[in-house]
Formats: C-alpha cells, sequence, structure tokens
C-alpha cells in the first residue's frame, strides 16, 4: 500500500492494520517514506490516536526495523528506567551506576533533546572524549565490565525511531501518546531488556501537564510494553519546577557527578532517583520489596561505589579516566555567566519550568531543528527551588552563555518564569503515583 493511503486512513480515523503499520515503518526505515510523509503520519496519529494493537504493532515494528539484543551471557538482570523528559531532569546518570552498583545490568540506550527538555545523549556528549554511540562491541563491553552503559541509539538498533525521533521533535507531534509510547519502547525492546521502569512526568515542566493525561501515557506505556513481553511499571513524578538545580548539558553533568560523590545533592532529584533505583531494583529480582531495594540504593550511592562505576563507564567509553575527580578539567565552561536577582521579597510560589528549559534552547543548549548542533557548555544553574524564601536582591540563578545579549534575554525569561508571593506555598508530593500492569 502506498504511504499515502496509510496517511490517508489514520487521517480518517480508521485503524491500521499490524501489516500497514509495518509497511510504513520500513519505509521510514528505507528512506522511501519521505519526511513530508512521516510528518503527516506523526500529525494523523496525533489528532487520531492508536489503539492498543496499533501502539504494540508500531512498537513491535520499530524495534524490528533493527537488530534486537541477547544479554543471556551476563550473570544478571538486564533492567532500564527511562523518563519522558523534563527540565534538568539528569537522573539517568546517577541511577545506571546506583542500579548498577546492586548487582543489575544496565544498557541505556537514550535519546537527544526534545522540544524544551534537555536528552541524556546531549548531556553525556559534553564530556571530553565520550563515544556516545559505540559500535555494539564496545558497547557490550562496557555493560559487562562496568554493570552499565549510557549511549545513544545505533544505527543497527530501532533505526525507524531514530528517524521518526528527530521529525517529531520538530513538527509539534512530541505529545502524542502512541508516538510517545512507541518511541520509548522501541528502543527499551531492541536493547533486550528483562524488566524496566518508567519515569512518566506530570506538571508545567513536561509534556503532559495534566494528572489525566500523565496517567494516560504511563497506563499505555506499561500496557504496551507488558503485551509485549517485557516487565514494566511506571512512577509518575512531579515536574512542576526544574528537577535539579541545573538546566543544560555539561552544567547537568556536573550536578550529576556531584550528588554521585556527594558533595551536593538537590533533594526532589535524590528522591526521584532512590525511588526509582528501588523500583528497577525490585522489578529486576535484586530487592524483594521497595523498602528493600530502597535502602540497598542508598548504601550504594552513599560507600561511594555508584559514582566509582560511573567513572568506570566513562573511561571504558573514551572519557578521562579522573573525570569523577576532576569534571571541571573535562566539561566546556561558557564564556559568559550571568546572575539573576529577584526584585522583590517573598517565597517562590511557582515556576514555569518549560520557559526554564526554552531559555536553555535559546541559549543554544537544545535544538529548533534536527540538524541543529547543541552548544553543550551553556545552560542555568542554582535554580531555587519552589517554596525557597527570597530577599530582594537575592540570586535565583546564574545563566551560561556565550553572549551578553543571549546572556540577558535568558536572564530575562528565568525573571519572567519565578512568580513571588508572601506566603509560603504548600509542598506537593514529588511521587504522586505507581502504575503496574493490571492482573
Amino acid at each position: 500500500m502506498l504511504p499515502q493511503e496509510i496517511i490517508r486512513r489514520k487521517r480518517d480515523g480508521k485503524a491500521l492494520t499490524s501489516g500497514e503499520i509495518a509497511a510504513f515503518v520500513a519505509g521510514i526505515s528505507s528512506g522511501s517514506v519521505s519526511e513530508g510523509q512521516i510528518a503527516a503520519f506523526g500529525m494523523a496519529v496525533f489528532f487520531n490516536g492508536m489503539s492498543r494493537d496499533e501502539a504494540v504493532a508500531l512498537t513491535s515494528a520499530m524495534r524490528d526495523s533493527g537488530d534486537v539484543l541477547d544479554w543471556s551471557d551476563l550473570p544478571g538482570p538486564v533492567t532500564d528506567k527511562h523518563s519522558t523528559g523534563g527540565v534538568g531532569d539528569n537522573v539517568s546518570l546517577m541511577l545506571a551506576p546506583i542500579v548498577a552498583a546492586c548487582g543489575a545490568y544496565v544498557p541505556m540506550i537514550s535519546g537527544r533533546g526534545l522540544g524544551h527538555t534537555g536528552g541524556t545523549l546531549d548531556k553525556m556528549d559534553s564530556i571530553s572524549g565520550y563515544v556516545s554511540q559505540p559500535d555494539l562491541a564496545l558497547f557490550r563491553r562496557t555493560v559487562r565490565e562496568t554493570g552499565c552503559a549510557i549511549i545513544g541509539q545505533t544505527s543497527d538498533l530501532a533505526p525507524a525511531d531514530k528517524r521518526f525521533y528527530g521529525i517529531r521533535d520538530v513538527t509539534a507531534t512530541v505529545e502524542s501518546v502512541p508516538l510517545i509510547t512507541a518511541s520509548i519502547l522501541s528502543k527499551k525492546l531492541a536493547a533486550g531488556l528483562q524488566s524496566l521502569v518508567l519515569d512518566v512526568k506530570i506538571g508545567n515542566g513536561a509534556f503532559m501537564e495534566k494528572a489525566r493525561d500523565a496517567a494516560a501515557l504511563a497506563t499505555s506505556l506499561v500496557e504496551v510494553a507488558n503485551g509485549a513481553g517485557l516487565r514494566t511499571t511506571a512512577l509518575i513524578t512531579n515536574m512542576n519546577q526544574p528537577l535539579a538545580s541545573a538546566a543544560g548539558n555539561a552544567v547537568e553533568v556536573q550536578n550529576a557527578v556531584d550528588f554521585l560523590t556527594g558533595r551536593f545533592r538537590d533533594p526532589r532529584l535524590e528522591e526521584v532517583t532512590l525511588a526509582l533505583a528501588a523500583e528497577m531494583l525490585q522489578s529486576a529480582g535484586r530487592a524483594s520489596s521497595q523498602r528493600e531495594g530502597l535502602a540497598r540504593a542508598r548504601t550504594a550511592l552513599e560507600d561511594g561505589t555508584a559514582a566509582d562505576i560511573f567513572g568506570r563507564m566513562v573511561s571504558v567509553l573514551g572519557g578521562p579516566a579522573d573525570f569523577v575527580a576532576k569534571p571541571a578539567r573535562y566539561l566546556p565552561k561558557a564564556d559568559l555567566e550571568l546572575v539573576v536577582k529577584a526584585e522583590r521579597n517573598g517565597f517562590v510560589s511557582t515556576i514555569a519550568t518549560r520557559d526554564i528549559g526554552l531559555a536553555v534552547v535559546a541559549l543554544g543548549g537544545g535544538r529548533t531543528r534536527p540538524e541543529d548542533k547543541v552548544d553543550h557548555a551553556v545552560g542555568i544553574t542554582g535554580l531555587v527551588p519552589v517554596g525557597a524564601e527570597i530577599r530582594k536582591g537575592d540570586t535565583l540563578a546564574h545563566v551560561h552563555a556565550r553572549s551578553p545579549l543571549v546572556a540577558e534575554a535568558a536572564a530575562a525569561s528565568v525573571l519572567a518564569a519565578y512568580v513571588l508571593e508572601d506566603a509560603r506555598p504548600a509542598t506537593a508530593k514529588i511521587i504522586a503515583r505507581r502504575i503496574a500492569p493490571r492482573s
């Protein structure tokens, strides 16, 4: 069937067969389907959705567009986590080594930034010498020797998704539940996992701002993954403010190293990271309960084992052997730092988190087109959290930029994103909900 006929059927709200979906995905892989047709298909799905069976078919077709890894030679369970994206969400950088330190293996295949959110792969590319897209042999060696590897999609793993992923970013179809589901799960299924934990973000910095939408996405992910034979659960977590106090690429890597070594840990970031670690360890069979998983994860963090594993992973993948000890030596630094100061007294009531992410993109730390290059050095640090008491003239954040004009524009965006009020706001739950497969 012609690609335009498949697009027409979905545009008109008709259910696609698994054969039609497989044919369209094959065209994405081969290049016989154009970027315009992929964009049109994405928009048709965005408006008309997909049934569970269609989503399973799309996920499976994208998984099967390339190699599917086999980790049966490893002496422990193979597990992973994926976040739907947020601002200051560098959880993966700490989570993978924490879980690896507890005896599981984490072959983490990550993506680049989408829209206003940062991408784990862009963060890892900040590290001098780090090979974020290794060949399969180096990927397997890194996982076997260190317990984890944080890499990007190779040409052999879910290649159809790799192409589709970039086009979604610039065609306003990122927020489609079935497209997000298929994109995330095709990579994870291709990675040969035995279990998976999803971190589905909710709030003004998430793609799914409303609780109902986030629950729908989490449920879709859990149901499609389990339907495809992958044991999966999800946590819905709060993204009504940046998760870390840093947003950008190199600045988030520095924040992650500080977290692993104990030099500094953002409290909200620590709670989410350890909760996800506990969930992963329980799903992988390395903990009998959430409580035991949490205790094991905290021990791996506090005794330095996780930091050591992260350092070894970076080294095996081509980065500096002493990166964890001296991260500033190997991370790029922006030419200019501008302090954003509060204009009144009060408590931080809300933060327009999406606008913080967009400010990073405007600095050059994200993309407006798939082919855009990312400036890994720029970003925002020292972001004051919701609930903090502020006096006029206090620092709200630091903008790291390449030029005064760009820095001032980003600083104005950050200042506008902060709302200060006279009363301290109520504390919001960070872990909103857990979703497990229906029995």
